[in-house]
């Protein structure tokens, strides 16, 4: 496991996916719906948010230890 001096915390990390993936998202989820969005799509919001945190821990921004433990943020559910 590594340590990391200077981590992102997890309700940085849920502002910036909120801020930033979630729109897409739903522009992907609307689009798969026939063009008007009806609901949320639980598996492809876990999805990218667990590839997403994946990524910040290759790249050092956040600890093995915070990849391994932190929950979805509530925008994952319907």
């Amino acid at each position: 496991m590594r340590d990391i001096d200077n981590p992102m915390l997890w309700a940085a990390a849920v502002r910036y996916f909120e801020d930033n993936l979630l729109p897409l998202l739903i522009i992907e989820e609307t689009e798969s719906q026939g063009g008007t969005w009806q609901h949320v799509d639980e598996a492809l919001r876990c999805e990218t948010w667990n590839n997403w945190t994946d990524s910040l821990c290759k790249d050092g921004q956040i600890s093995d230890w915070q990849y391994e433990n932190w929950s979805q943020p509530d925008c994952c559910e319907g």
